[in-house]
């Protein structure tokens, strides 16, 4: 499985049942296949299969791939690469075990609603899809948990999907007292040991609730009762690589194919969800403290207005926390002289500082350099800096009093989950007084006695050339607001020249959601539904002609508008030359059907597309 070729036939002395999984030979390579159909023997001389393995996929697995390979554009067999198969063993060995006796000892620990989250919970028993739309400390996990508890006493199981693993530490405390030992966390940060234990009560039937990022969702579940997706609006949900399928989708697909429910949740949820589904609007929350926003219109940079608010909300006893949507020091690395920005030589993007390393990295294709001393294009010695990173900024906040203890949070730091976890403790334990980080701070933490929230660049992500701009920048704003003032009245100074923008919204998403979702009619999605074919080659002619000729043929289709096409922002990654084309269309299925129309080895698909890049 995994590689986008067509279906091959083998023989066997057995007839197998569509979905085993079986050892093959593909060339001189010995693979894992899967029993799609069986037929008579063909004309032509077939490989025997090696081996029966004792594992299997689902009717439900295989319809989803099967889906999976047709509205995403990859092959049978990448999709069902995401599944976990089902346990042929584990199957004949299960114990009947029964939600009790999982439990153990547990003493159930009873959650008491409020009428308003009573009202949601009832809200969303009426739907088999529904979004909870609450403000950060509404309760949303603990109607999540009302209603899961709710669909366990039927016999039946939950799934949680999460955005990625930086959500998931404080979410495990609270599931696990709540649920106890029938609770199982499934992520790609588990250690192979972690991940049998886990895989092992799924199998034998402990697992009554499983949490996890996207991957959880290809989980071997068996009586699935209820998919929740956290964060639905996050865009770690979408797969930046083949198969570029969106989790909270095929979540929704799956709800419907085995007619069970489907929540999702979030305090800024996705236009599209909110225009598609049932909402319930739930305000408020435990918190009763004050949230004030400070605009300090100025462009991205440390500036003594922000550096008096750090060591103010410092000297007072509280901690904060500052945004900067850039990892490293810098994001490039410029001639003062030439005006020469340091470009990787495999992309055509400038490279990142990481000052601690002394290098240059770039963040696509992760090659490395050692630090310049001279510009190579004009040996000049002026090499500055550009764009302000996580990293040059902890440096900064270091020196603006003594004893300030920062701490970096984004991915070149919080490489495991060990790191998360011990560095979010250290947080909740006031060993750090102020977190620098990226997106990571956003992602749903709950942080105690921050009173400062400062949130640096939000221009840059509102300036991009994406459709969903105004809804990117606005929602992360809110998210990361919402991290302060949880116990006492905070501050949020906002470094932006767009204070006119973000100011009628930041009390209100859902007018932000009206007025969106009537600038998009007729044009973007979700009235429209778009479509970007990514071409690329190491002959850059090639693939240029390629998309060329693709977009002449797309021109010819009634039923599709070619909204542009060319060289991609980022025209090189890994060597290779990108161009790609963006369609438009009112339906998926005349989208489908057009690009089937127009296959090429060089063409990717990425069906409803939310980067651009």
């Amino acid at each position: 499985m995994g590689s986008p070729v067509e279906l091959l036939t083998y023989d066997g002395d057995t007839l197998l049942e569509v979905g085993t999984q079986v050892s093959v030979t593909l060339g001189k390579r010995e693979m894992k296949g899967v029993v799609i159909d069986s037929t008579v023997q063909p004309d032509f001389k077939t490989q025997p299969i090696i081996e029966i393995l004792p594992f299997f996929f689902s009717h439900a697995q295989i319809q989803m791939a099967q889906f999976m390979a047709e509205y995403y554009g990859c092959s049978l067999g990448e999709a069902l690469n995401l599944c976990v198969p089902y346990s042929v063993r584990g199957e004949l060995i299960e114990p009947q075990i029964t939600l009790r006796q999982a439990q153990g000892e547990r003493i159930p620990v009873d959650i008491t609603l409020s009428s308003t989250q009573e009202e949601a919970l009832n809200f969303i028993r009426s739907y088999t899809v529904s979004l909870l739309f609450g403000d950060t400390g509404a309760g949303k996990s603990e109607i999540y948990m009302k209603r899961m508890d709710e669909i366990l006493s039927e016999g039946k199981r939950a799934l949680l999907l999460l955005p990625e693993i930086s959500l998931t530490p404080q979410m495990e405390e609270r599931f696990k007292h709540h649920f106890g030992e029938v609770f199982v966390l499934w992520h790609s940060k588990m250690t192979p040991k972690q991940k049998k234990i886990a895989l092992t009560k799924i199998y034998d039937g402990s697992a009554h609730i499983v949490a996890g990022p996207r991957s959880a969702l290809f989980l071997p579940l068996k009586d699935l009762g209820i998919i929740v997706v956290d964060e639905e609006h996050d865009e770690s949900y979408k797969s930046s690589s083949r198969p570029r399928y969106n989790a909270r989708d095929m979540a929704i697909y799956t709800g419907k194919m085995l007619s069970i429910p489907v929540v999702l949740g979030s305090a800024t949820p996705s236009l599209s969800s909110y225009a598609k589904y049932p909402c319930f609007r739930l305000r408020g929350g435990y918190y009763t403290s004050k949230r004030t926003f400070v605009f300090e219109p100025s462009i991205e940079a440390l500036t003594s207005f922000i550096d008096e608010a750090i060591v103010k909300n410092y000297q007072e006893g509280h901690q904060g926390i500052v945004f900067i949507p850039t990892r490293a020091n810098f994001k490039y690395m410029m001639c003062d002289s030439c005006g020469y920005t340091i470009e990787c030589p495999f992309c055509s993007v400038g490279m990142s500082l990481h000052r601690n390393a002394k290098a240059l990295k770039c963040h696509y294709c992760n090659y490395t350099e050692v630090l310049p001393r001279l510009c190579p294009k004009c040996q000049s010695s002026k090499l500055t800096n550009a764009r302000l990173g996580t990293a040059e900024a902890v440096e900064h906040m270091r020196t603006l009093t003594d004893d300030i203890h920062v701490a970096q949070f984004d991915r070149d730091v919080i490489t495991t989950q060990n790191k998360l976890i011990k560095t979010l403790k250290a947080f909740n334990n006031g060993e750090i007084d102020l977190l620098v980080g990226t997106q990571m701070l956003s992602k749903g933490h709950d942080y105690h006695d921050i009173t400062l929230a400062v949130v640096m660049g939000i221009d840059n992500l509102l300036a991009q050339a994406d459709y969903r701009s105004r809804e990117k920048a606005l929602s992360l704003l809110i998210q990361i607001a919402g991290r302060s003032g949880r116990k006492d009245d905070s501050t949020v100074i906002v470094q932006s020249f767009n204070e006119s923008f973000f100011r009628p919204y930041l009390d209100d998403y859902e007018l932000f959601l009206q007025s969106e979702l009537r600038l998009r009619e007729g044009k973007y999605p979700p009235q429209k539904k778009l479509a970007r074919l990514l071409y690329s080659h190491a002959n850059g002619l090639k693939a240029k002609e390629v998309m060329e000729e693709a977009a002449r043929k797309f021109g010819t289709i009634p039923t599709i508008e070619v909204v542009g096409y060319g060289a991609s922002p980022i025209e090189k990654i890994g060597g290779k030359y990108r161009f790609q084309i963006l369609l438009r269309s009112d339906k998926s299925t005349q989208l489908i059907r057009a690009i089937k129309s127009v296959k090429s080895p060089m063409m990717e698909i990425d069906m409803d597309p939310i980067e651009f890049t």
